[in-house]
């Protein structure tokens, strides 16, 4: 296996595809390959499989829908499929309700346990990190699989998860190549990864800029063809691992960013020293921007994909791998700011206020604000009231309505700047303690 590819979680190390499935074809033989699958052009009446319907998988498989292509979704949870064919959604996305509602009465959206026949295949599954800072591939292995009996000659496979660098040729081209297909010729393989922001998805998925790129040149046409018939933005063409070192540098890039301000929080903190006024100040400079501290990072990007390139080359990645560990470690250092506060009072009632990992949304994956909770009630330092008008419920925590909290408490803990937040009169938060990780009253 090449050095920079993280092994398939449970799986063997493997050698690289063979060349010959890879190499860049000569213009004519390129034109002729192309010659031989569907035109990628217009999205009408394109088969679309879209394996994975989670928060970009149904976005994407909804709005092709609406597109006017022939979209199946797949996803393993029957309760999933079961909610989708219903017209109705699993997550909180802006106007989602209303895409999916439209395109399954349409009889552009089916969703379905298994996947079908298709012109074009999406793989939008998730890639986390094991116990070990490794990328777990499985769900991509198992994808690929799954399609690979009923991939046609012609069609095109996309993968957009978050991947390490040449998981598109040695997980996803292997096992399609596995099945019998010459990927390059049969099957053209490509990369795109997502490049939205939950709360836009469904804007972003039309109007952001792409970068694709394939195993060879004709699937990189191929899946440049894809993307510009429905992408106002540009969409930028190359090889598949540029393109998925691309997503792990943007990722990276913002890590490393908010790192800083997260670091900087904890020495102004331990110095008495205001971080927000020392961050609005220094970025009125006019070369200045540093951004927002929080309680650390979370989503499926940004707290996970800089790893991707940490484990690939760890002599190297040093700088990646210390803000990784900085934005790591903010959520003990609110821990300890909470117990700190709660020690000095007789019965601590502590308002959490906040579970998801941005404001506005009720996605909670690698939420820090969720790891806090989950450890001030582990260390038992006091009641705890946890809030988030996002949710209906949670499995692990009794939901409280925040006025109850805010009346009850006599510590409150911002943990997420949701516009709900923002609306609390100062008049609540008079003569208790505040831990303001957000700085939404400060």
């Amino acid at each position: 296996m090449a050095t920079d590819m993280a092994t398939v979680s449970g799986a063997a190390p493997t050698s690289a595809l063979p060349a010959e499935h890879l190499h860049n074809t000569s213009i004519r033989k390129r034109a002729a390959l192309l010659a031989q699958r569907p035109s990628f052009r217009t999205c009408a009446e394109l088969r679309v499989c879209v394996v994975g319907l989670g928060y970009i998988g149904l976005p994407t498989a909804s709005l092709l829908g609406t597109k006017g292509c022939q979209v199946t979704g797949v996803d393993v949870s029957p309760e999933v499929v079961a909610t989708i064919n219903d017209g109705r959604i699993h997550i909180e996305e802006p106007d989602l309700d209303l895409m999916v509602k439209s395109a399954v009465q349409s009889g552009r959206l089916v969703a379905s346990l298994t996947p079908v026949a298709a012109d074009v295949y999406i793989l939008a599954v998730p890639t986390p990190i094991r116990a070990d800072k490794q990328p777990d591939l499985s769900m991509v292995q198992a994808a690929a699989r799954s399609i690979a009996p009923v991939v046609r000659k012609g069609s095109l496979v996309i993968l957009e998860s978050t991947s390490p660098v040449g998981t598109t040729n040695d997980v996803v081209a292997r096992e399609l190549a596995a099945a019998g297909l010459r990927v390059g010729e049969d099957v053209f393989v490509a990369y795109c990864p997502e490049r939205v922001l939950p709360g836009r998805i469904l804007t972003e998925l039309v109007e952001n800029d792409r970068v694709v790129g394939g195993i060879n040149d004709a699937s990189t046409e191929a899946a440049l063809e894809f993307y510009q018939s429905f992408v106002r933005g540009e969409v930028v063409g190359v090889d598949s691992r540029t393109a998925e070192m691309v997503k792990l540098a943007e990722n990276s890039f913002r890590d490393v960013n908010i790192a800083y301000a997260n670091e900087l929080s904890m020495i102004c903190g331990r110095a008495g020293i205001s971080v927000w006024e020392v961050i609005r100040i220094a970025n009125r400079h006019p070369r200045v921007k540093i951004l927002q501290p929080g309680p650390g990072v979370g989503g499926h990007c940004i707290a996970v994909d800089p790893w991707f390139i940490v484990a690939s080359d760890p002599e190297h990645a040093r700088l990646i791998r210390a803000a990784r560990e900085v934005n790591d470690s903010k959520p003990h250092w609110v821990i300890e700011r909470v117990k700190q506060c709660a020690a000095a009072l007789h019965k601590p009632v502590i308002a959490c206020l906040g579970l998801s990992f941005k404001a506005d949304v009720d996605d909670l994956r690698e939420s820090p604000a969720v790891d806090i909770v989950k450890e001030l009630e582990r260390a038992q330092v006091g009641e705890l009231l946890v809030v988030e008008p996002h949710l209906l419920f949670h499995p692990e925590f009794e939901l409280t309505p925040v006025e109850q909290a805010l009346q009850r408490a006599n510590i409150v803990l911002v943990l997420v700047d949701h516009k709900a937040f923002k609306r609390i009169r100062r008049e609540a938060l008079h003569e208790k303690l505040l831990i303001d990780t957000r700085g939404l009253f400060l």
